[in-house]
Order: C-alpha cells, then structure tokens, then sequence
C-alpha cells in the first residue's frame, strides 16, 4: 500500500471541518512527524544511531498552521553519511511543495549557532525529537535551555527588546488595525513566544504574566489563523477584510465585527502581557550578579513608601497599602492609578487582583474624591492609557461606569479609526488634557473627551444613544445640573464643528449662525473646539491636520464673535488682491492665468459652463486631493481658489501641472483619458474602499445657505470623484459657486453650493430630485 504523502495528509486535515485551531496544528505536526520519520528510516535502513531529526520553532511548539514552514534540524555525531541522510529528507519535502527551514549540525555546532543568531537560539527552546538517536537529541536539548537561562537569555534580551520594538513600529498593532498581521503585529503570536521564551530565561516572570490567560489569547488567534490559511490555500498571516464575514460564520461569531471584536480582545491581553513584562524588568531579571555581569544601574528600591492614603510604592511598582480600604472607598482604584500614571509606574499585579476580588460597583452618586480621582489621572495626559489599561484588563474600568462595557475592545472597522472604541475614548482624553490652557474647565473637557462616543457600544446613532447615556451618567458621577448639561451638549454636537468647518462656507453667514445657535454660549464653544483637536488626533492622521484645524479655529474664532456681538472677520484669501490683479489681467487680456502657491490652486480664465470641473479634474490626474473649491464671477471672468493636499508623496511637477492646467482651459487635453489612467493605476485601493463603503448618499440643504442650494454627497473616495460630480452638475445647467470636500478613511462628504441659471436657489422639488440622481450616479 502506497504511503500518504505529506500533501495528501494536510489536505486531509483541511477538508475537515470539525477540525480547527490548536487541534487541527496538532494533529497536522502529528502527521508531518510520521512522514518525516518514515522518510528519515528509510535513509538509515532503520538505524538511527548518532542521528536525530529536531523540529524547531513553531513546528516544535505543534503550532503548524496548514502553511506554515517546517523548521528542522538533523543532529549528528559524526555520521559518515549525514549529506545523503539530509537528502533523502529534504527534497521529498520540497517534491511536497511545503516550505523548509532546515540545516544539519553537529550538536556543539547547534549550541554555536544559538550563540550567534538570536532566532536560532529562540527556535531551540521549543525544539523537540521527531526521530532519531534520544541520546543524541535529549543532551542537546537540555543544554540549549541551560545556556539560554544562564548565558543567551542575558545576552540577546536587548535584541530581543529591540526586535519588538522595530516590528511593533512596522507592523502596528493588532487590537486596532482593520487587517492585523495575527503573527507579527503588537499583541500576536510573535509577541506570546517572546513571553515564553523570557519566562524560560526567568522563571520568576510568572508572577507578573497571568500565561493562563495569554494562552487562551493564542487559542483564539491561532483557530482565526488555521482558517485564514485554510480559506485562502496559502500561508497568509494579514487577516484581510474580504475573508472576515467567511471566519466569522465558520468559527461561529455572530459576525465580522464580533470575529474582530475577539481579534482584538486578545492582542490586547497579549500586548498588556508583553507590554507590563518589559516595564518590571527590574522586578523578574534575574540578580545580574548570577549572571557573572558587572551591575550596570543600582537595583530598584524595595521599601514601601506610603504616597497618600491606601496607595504605596514599592520599588518601582505602585501598589495598596496592606489596609487599604477597597469595601469602601470607590476612588482607591483611580486614585491608584493616578499615582502610577503620575509616576510613570506599573501597577502591581496585587494590587489589580486585590481590586478584581474586593472592589464592589462604583457607588450612586459617585462622592466628590471619586470624580477628582478619575479628572486627576485623565489630566496626567499619555501615561494614564497604561495606568488605566491596567483596570480595565481586570474589568475594573466597567465595575465603577457599567456603561463602559459595551465598548470594551469594540471594533470600528473602516480606515478611519486607527483605535477600538474603549481605547479611543482614552486616547481622546489624553490629548484633551494638553488642550486645556484654551478652556476654563479643564475637567469638564477631559471627561467629556471620554465619554464622547459612549454611544458607539449600542445599537442606533452613536451621537443620538451617546446624549441619553451621559444625561445619566453625569448626575451619577456627581456633576451639578449645568456641568451636567454642558457635557450632554459636548456629546451632541463632538462632531458640529469639523463638519460644518469642512463642509459649509465660513464666509456665508448662515454657517455661523447655526453653530453659534447650537453651541449657546463662549464655554461650551471652547470645550467643543478643544475636543473636535483632540478626537481628530486620537482617531488617526486622516481625521487631523494643518487645512482642518486652520478651518476649525476660524470657525471657533468666528463664532466666537458672533456670540459676543463683535463684527465676523473675513476668511483670508478671498478676495485678495492678486486675485482681483488676475481677474483683471483675463479681462484685459482674455488669456487665463494660473497660480501655484501650495496649498492653493488659482486659476483666472473667462467663464465657461464645465470650468471649475475642468481644473478639478486636472489636479485629481497629478494626485492632489482638493479640500475646498471657490469660484467668482464678474464681469464675465471666473476666478477659482482650490485648496489642496497631497495624500502620498510630494508635491507633483509644477511645471507639468501649470502646463496640464493651460491645456485644459485651452481646449486641447485629453481630460478624460488621463482621468481613466490614473483611476486604473489605483484600482485596487478602489476595491478595497468599496468594502467599506456604502451606496452614495446625497441630502439636499435649502437653510443652510443665503443664497445657494447645499448639496450633501457622501459616497467612496475615487480619483476624479469632485470633476464628474461638477461637471454633472454644470450639465444640469447649475452653478457651482464653491465646494467643500471633507474625507473621512475611505469615504469622502463633498458639499457643493449650487445655483440655479436664475443665480439664486433651486427649489423646484422635481428638479431637485433629477440633481439628486445625476449626483448619485456620477458617484457611482
């Protein structure tokens, strides 16, 4: 009978749909140690004497995904014919079309290459016998665990730290991304080896890594990474978006967000796990003394040093005094926490399972030093995250606001959102506490950059779910009535200011008012403006940057005056007088002009129907994103301001964007071929975007202007997107007098004023609903 072949056994294994996560490695390494050994009998004639197969690495651990790499080594005492033996194993595996990692060494030689190659030295202490010769194999085993605990553990532990670093940076990390790498992202199956490879070189790491739960962690991420493997036929660790909705349904998730959910669930115990490992070091490496090293800093203090009441140092961890009062005193935990963030310390690990095991629900009403204690470590800024990480891995963030539950480790699946919610909302409320010279509340502005997009951990709008939240939770945390208000309307209106400073004309009256009309009052306009930077920056780089903070400020800054009855200043730039100097030059003259002045765009040509969507199209064609659109009439000539930014590399040719820009107002460019090019070169970022996009969207706004009809579109960001949206509307017979564009991850929100032949609004609903389809479709 003809033995199953290596690739005929996986497939096996595949097919079965019982059979996933640690079992399915198990059984799949199972199932290569017996081929491997048979192969390897094979080429001794059953004589294994002074030979020994080894796997390594994740092959040892029985961690074999249905692609992963086979690490091996073949061990020899001076066989005479350990070439051939070698042979005889490799290429069958190759014929197999499996991928090999594999060398052939005498043992000094193993422990040699442990020595020089960090990854060598960390695959041997998962190594285990395959075949072979045990008294080849169980000697040279021992010794490569001895000599990482007593030589190698000390010697690679800065390479080690380094490594991780550099990955983390590259790979970013898996509890926040949309398509996390399950192995090499911060908190993957990467960072749970470099765990158990320090606990191998320092035992006393145990008591500070609950590996119990880091373990259930990689259960979970290595089921989600079997089916990965399974589903896409080939060893792939990025957990792309379009197999998500198929993982989720096999592996019994109620869909892709509760998949992702769990995804990030565990890469954040894992990355807390590393993450806390590093930072007490100096509380599990062993005495350096042992190690025969020369002490390079003086070791941490060991006294306890009271800081305030129930809250002590010890050495370099922050702790509970031995009688604190956990039953009673409900700002302990974030009292605790604030001395750590403070001081930049862990929290001791006793301390978190003291507080898991005694701390009862926060109290209702919170007393007045539970509320301090909570604005106190908000306030310290980027160090909280940690301190507060720290309770919330043992659920103690939920037990004092119940409310926090829901958005524990919840996903925002689209391009925008670089965090969870749970983490957002801290983000937000670090980057609050550097804002708060600009408000007269600093603690108002943190807590209300916490608790912003409470709402997303329910069903319904977020913002609409959000204000019924925290009009019950504000008076719970002892907040009078008017403080209490004033973080409702925070709640509401977190997202006032940047749309209507990326989407409406700051020059048009109208916009003022209702900001001024929404927002009430000078403090609450100030916390609104301080929180729309710090939620900007806690989302990603997408959501903040020079063009949109400069529009906020000017909105506030306006705003502001209206509400204190002072006279509006005029937005910069329009009309200045080189604008007007254009204006007047293609009047005089009848040839158009064009100013490169990044970030702005202006051009000066006699008016045209399709002009505006001309020059939109041609800065779509060199790659600049256009953020907002003006245009002038008078007296026949048309003056238009784009203000644009590059999304990837530099700022183009400049002479070949002047020249493309002539072209196109002479007549004589191939707009839409070159439109076509460029759409094709980014077709796969279009594909991509789709996924996360819904049909486009158009509303249309008939009050939020004097003088012009709004129209609202949001719909996938493409190249070309605002030249085939203005050039529909120019073939409706309308006027676009500006444009406002406003992009949001994968999605854009362009609103377009618009005017009818007569120059006033369009009113006309039959008409409207043809604008409305025309939009739509070119969106499409």
């Amino acid at each position: 009978m003809a033995e199953v072949s290596l690739r005929e056994r996986r497939q096996r294994l595949i097919e079965r749909s019982d059979l996933g996560g640690v079992a399915f490695c198990q059984a799949y390494a199972a199932g290569a140690d017996q081929w491997l050994a048979a192969l390897a009998d094979r080429a001794v004639d059953g004589n294994p004497r002074t030979l020994a197969l080894l796997a390594v690495g994740g092959y040892g651990r029985q961690e074999l995904c249905p692609f992963s790499d086979l690490d091996v080594v073949l061990v020899h005492h001076g066989h005479r014919d350990v070439r051939k033996v070698a042979d005889a194993i490799w290429y069958p595996v190759w014929d197999e079309g499996v991928h090999l990692d594999h060398s052939v060494r005498r043992p000094a030689e193993v422990l040699a290459a442990a020595e020089g190659d960090l990854r060598v030295a960390l695959g041997l202490l998962d190594a285990r016998l395959v075949w072979g010769d045990p008294k080849v194999a169980e000697p040279l085993l021992d010794e490569a665990v001895e000599l990482w605990r007593s030589k190698l553990g000390a010697k690679w532990l800065p390479d080690l730290a380094k490594q991780m670093r550099e990955r983390h940076q590259t790979q970013g990390e898996l509890a926040f991304l949309l398509e996390p790498d399950l192995k090499e992202a911060h908190g993957g199956l990467r960072d749970a080896g470099v765990l158990r490879a320090l606990a191998t070189y320092a035992p006393r790491l145990g008591d500070y890594v609950n590996f119990d739960s880091v373990g259930l962690a990689v259960e979970v991420l290595t089921a989600i990474r079997v089916e990965l493997h399974r589903r896409a036929g080939r060893s792939l660790d990025k957990l792309v978006l379009q197999e998500q909705d198929q993982i989720a349904a096999v592996l019994s998730y109620r869909d892709a967000d509760d998949l992702m959910a769990a995804v990030a669930r565990a890469g954040r115990t894992v990355a807390w796990a590393a993450d806390d490992a590093w930072r007490r070091q100096a509380s599990w490496e062993p005495a350096r003394e042992r190690r025969g090293l020369r002490r390079s800093r003086p070791s941490a203090p060991t006294g306890v040093v009271e800081v305030e009441p129930g809250v002590v140092t010890v050495g370099n961890e922050v702790a509970l005094a031995d009688g604190a009062d956990i039953a009673h005193d409900s700002s302990l935990a974030l009292r605790l926490a604030a001395v750590a963030a403070e001081r930049d310390a862990p929290i001791a690990k006793s301390a978190l399972r003291r507080l898991a095991d005694r701390m009862p629900p926060g109290p209702d009403p919170w007393p007045l030093e539970t509320r301090e204690a909570l604005v106190r470590v908000l306030l310290v800024g980027q160090p909280a995250v940690a301190a507060l990480e720290s309770l919330d891995q043992e659920d103690l963030l939920s037990r004092l606001l119940p409310e926090w539950a829901p958005v524990r480790s919840r996903p925002q699946r689209n391009a925008y959102h670089r965090f969870t919610v749970d983490r957002h909302l801290l983000e937000a409320a670090v980057q609050a506490a550097a804002l708060t010279d600009r408000v007269d509340r600093p603690d108002l502005l943190v807590v209300g950059a916490l608790l912003h997009d409470i709402g997303k951990g329910y069903p319904g709008d977020h913002t609409e779910v959000g204000v019924e939240l925290v009009e019950r939770i504000a008076p719970r945390l002892g907040f009078p009535p008017k403080d209490a208000a004033i973080l409702v309307a925070m709640v509401r209106h977190h997202l006032l200011l940047p749309d209507m400073a990326t989407r409406r004309d700051l020059d048009d009256p109208v916009t003022i008012e209702k900001v001024a009309e929404s927002v009430g009052d000078g403090r609450t306009l100030a916390l609104l403006g301080a929180l729309a930077e710090a939620d900007g920056l806690a989302t990603g780089s997408s959501a903040w940057g020079p063009w949109k903070a400069g529009l906020v400020a000017e909105l506030v800054s306006r705003t502001s005056a209206f509400l204190e009855g002072r006279p509006l200043p005029r937005v910069p730039g329009w009309v200045n007088e080189d604008q007007q100097r254009l204006r007047e030059e293609v009047r005089d003259g009848g040839r158009a002009s064009v100013v490169l002045d990044p970030p702005r765009v202006t051009v000066a040509a006699l008016d045209r129907p399709g002009l505006l969507a001309s020059v939109a199209g041609v800065l779509a064609v060199h790659g600049l994103d256009v953020r907002s659109a003006d245009a002038r009439i008078d007296d026949g000539v048309a003056v238009e301001v784009f203000t644009v930014e590059v999304p990837r590399g530099s700022w183009p040719d400049s002479a070949k964007v002047r020249e493309d820009l002539e072209a196109v107002l002479g007549d004589r460019l191939e707009l839409g071929a070159k439109l076509e090019a460029r759409a094709a070169a980014y077709a796969g970022e279009r594909r991509m975007r789709s996924a996360w996009t819904a049909e486009p969207h158009v509303v249309v706004d008939n009050d939020a202007s004097v003088s012009s009809t709004v129209l609202e579109l949001r719909a996938a960001d493409q190249v070309g997107l605002l030249h085939r949206v203005t050039q529909a509307l120019f073939d409706l017979g309308l006027d676009v007098v500006s444009a406002r564009v406003s992009t949001i991850g994968h999605e854009v929100v362009d609103a377009f004023y618009v005017q009818g032949g007569s120059g006033g609004k369009v009113t006309d609903q039959s008409q409207l609903d043809v604008v409305e389809a025309a939009v739509r479709a070119a969106a499409a």
